[in-house]
């Protein structure tokens, strides 16, 4: 029993056991199934936001009947939605009403305006034909005042344009610029079947258009006959003004012929005034003095007056341009325009330079002033007699030649003038050379006592001095300058050396060589500082100056071979080899005996204490020093290289002569006197060794 007790019990707890499993499993499930909602739903969120405005309480009551709300609330929301469209529906029937009587109103209105066209319709078509020519006419009158506008120019306009009395100003320019493009633009109306109205405009354009030139033409001529260049305020109507008629060739020629021949007379005064100090019409500054007041000095005359045109040729072409040359190059617009237009009277060709053509203004311009100038110069040129001034003119014209070749041009009066100038003192120049050197030829017949430079080799150099200076502040170019002053030095300085040569060669040894060198140093000294264009001639003295040196060379070399002894000993060696047969027989020789050979060695060293400064006193004429100790230390390197050779002979002939008696059985007896007699034969009685001889003249 107590068993069957256990088993109930048992199962009972079982069936609890299994009870209470399967309500904790369908909590997990709707816990599991609320927490697996996703809030981003948009039905959940929807929901939950519905809840949210109905702002009930969390209750336990609100919990159980919130389905049996919601539900309420929707049929109470059905409800009102269909009472309000009950509403809609009795608002639309009345709006089908309405319609239907507006269709008959509008029926009725369409049929009593079909009746009215129909009575209207002749009115319309009368009043679009007469809007249709109202309309063409407005066009016409537009075009005609278009026209008129366009190709017709006021009287009071016209008066204004080509009536002399009216001044030239900007409503001038303004009229002349229309009436040449009515001018232009009637070549349009000349190109319809009907030509006569473009013929007529064009002949009226062209005859206003001429009257209008001719008029500016004028006024420039007025203009020209008082204006003053000096000005630096040039009337700004004159520039506009030449370059309008610039478009006329004809006219612009005319102007500037006229404008060229009043600058050229004024130009040519001015210039008479500045020589002269006075001039017709103008008062002289008195505190100027005239050009002429130093016509005596020549060059300065010359100077003065190159100047001067130099700086009226200068002004002149920065006035006419001003005048003439416009930033926007407006005159050479002008004169292309007017080439276009006259073709037959084009005033060079069809290409204008401005530039160009301002040069040879300028050089119209300047013409009387270079006649003038031309004139003058010649007369100074011929009459001056020194050759450095007349070469310092020539420089003087050729420096302002090229300064103004960048101004003019190469072929202008002016250049043309002065080139003729330059050739002209150039030859008055080697006239007055050619006479000179030819005087100091005839006058250079001897040299000096003491084989100095003579004084006209001096005034030569002086003069050659202030040539070069003068031309090295010449403008010619470097790489041209020793070619171009060659033949200067060929005229000046050639001929005097010349002269030199042929004095020299009365002259004895060593005063030939010296008097040579004196006078080629000095010369050289003098042509060194200008060497950047006298190199040439340079090289040609240096040759001279190495070959007098090497005569003097020579000499000395000659002098301390005679003095010192020497010369017969090498003169007996000279033709003898190193051979042993020579050797042996240079013994026997008259210079080697033992009284010649103490003859010599006394005379050596007689000479040696005072051999150098003997030396020296042979060149004490020589005007370079260090040329002097240059000539004695080679003759003196070049006795000693004598001597080193007759002392090896000497040396050579006693070792021969040695081994000679050593290989002779017969000389034994000899050999024992010549031992008590001194061992060394020949150096015995010629000791000095050439390092003694080295030292002594060094």
């Amino acid at each position: 029993m107590n068993g069957a007790r256990k088993d109930d019990a048992e199962s009972y707890e079982d069936g609890t056991g299994n009870l209470n499993g399967l309500r904790s499993s369908a909590l997990s499930n709707k816990l599991s199934g609320v927490l697996s909602v996703s809030y981003t739903d948009s039905e959940i969120s929807d929901a939950l936001r519905l809840l949210d405005h109905k702002n009930a309480a969390n209750t336990p009551h609100l919990r159980r009947n919130l389905r049996l709300d919601l539900l309420k609330d929707v049929i109470e929301s059905n409800a009102g939605i269909v009472k309000d469209f009950s509403q809609v529906a009795e608002q639309l029937k009345r709006i089908g009403s309405s319609i239907a009587s507006l269709e008959q109103c509008c029926e009725s209105m369409r049929q009593q305006v079909a009746a009215a066209r129909l009575d209207n319709a002749p009115v319309l078509d009368e009043a679009t034909a007469l809007l249709d020519q109202r309309q063409g006419l407005e066009k016409k009158r537009q075009l005609l005042a278009a026209f008129q506008k366009h190709f017709v120019l006021p009287e009071e306009d016209i008066v204004r344009l080509v009536t002399t009395t009216e001044a030239i100003d900007d409503s001038f320019f303004a009229l002349l610029a229309r009436i040449k493009q009515i001018h232009s633009d009637c070549r349009v109306l000349l190109g319809s079947e009907n030509q006569r109205l473009g013929l007529e405009l064009m002949e009226q354009s062209s005859r206003n258009l001429n009257s209008a030139y001719q008029k500016l033409y004028g006024c420039i001529q007025r203009e020209f006959q008082t204006l003053d260049l000096e000005n630096p305020r040039i009337n700004a109507s004159i520039r506009r003004s030449l370059c309008t008629l610039a478009e006329r060739p004809a006219l612009f020629e005319s102007c500037l012929n006229t404008f060229s021949e009043t600058r050229e007379q004024n130009l040519t005064d001015s210039f008479y005034s500045a020589l002269t100090g006075s001039s017709v019409g103008q008062e002289h500054d008195l505190m100027t003095k005239p050009i002429e007041y130093h016509a005596h000095d020549s060059l300065r005359y010359v100077g003065d007056m190159l100047a001067w045109v130099h700086s009226a040729t200068v002004s002149e072409r920065e006035s006419l341009e001003t005048l003439f040359i416009s930033e926007g190059g407006e005159m050479a617009q002008g004169v292309q325009a007017g080439q276009r237009s006259e073709p037959w009277s084009a005033i060079d060709d069809n290409s204008f330079n401005g530039e160009k053509a301002l040069s040879n203004l300028v050089n119209r311009n300047v013409v009387g002033v270079a006649r003038a100038l031309r004139q003058r110069v010649e007369q100074a040129v011929q009459g001056q007699d020194d050759a450095v001034a007349v070469y310092k003119i020539a420089n003087l014209i050729s420096f302002y030649r090229v300064t103004l070749a960048k101004l003019l041009g190469m072929g202008s009066s002016v250049m043309e003038a002065l080139s003729s100038l330059e050739s002209s003192a150039r030859r008055q120049f080697e006239t007055l050379q050619s006479d000179q050197t030819a005087s100091m030829q005839t006058e250079l017949t001897q040299a000096p006592p003491d084989s100095s430079v003579p004084d006209l080799l001096d005034d030569n150099l002086l003069q050659l001095t202030a040539l070069m200076k003068s031309y090295e502040s010449s403008l010619t170019p470097v790489g041209s300058r020793e070619e171009d002053f060659a033949p200067i030095l060929s005229q000046t300085l050639k001929p005097v050396l010349d002269a030199c040569q042929a004095v020299a060669r009365n002259l004895d040894t060593p005063s030939h060589g010296i008097f040579l060198l004196n006078c080629h140093l000095t010369a050289r000294n003098a042509l060194q500082p200008f060497d950047h264009f006298t190199q040439s001639f340079l090289a040609h003295i240096d040759e001279e100056i190495q070959s007098s040196s090497s005569d003097l060379v020579e000499y000395q070399h000659y002098f301390f071979l005679h003095v010192s002894g020497l010369h017969p000993l090498l003169t007996a060696l000279a033709p003898l080899s190193d051979s042993a047969k020579d050797l042996r027989e240079s013994r026997t020789l008259p210079s080697f005996q033992p009284a010649a050979l103490t003859e010599a060695k006394q005379t050596l060293d007689d000479f040696l204490p005072s051999a150098l400064i003997d030396a020296l006193e042979n060149l004490r004429e020589l005007s370079d020093s260090n040329l002097v100790a240059t000539i004695t230390s080679d003759a003196a390197e070049r006795f000693c290289e004598d001597f080193e050779f007759v002392e090896r002979r000497l040396v050579a002939i006693d070792e021969t002569l040695a081994t000679d008696e050593d290989d002779s059985d017969e000389g034994q007896e000899a050999k024992a006197q010549e031992h008590e007699e001194g061992r060394i034969l020949l150096r015995g009685y010629y000791p000095r060794t050439s390092g003694e001889i080295r030292v002594l003249l060094s």
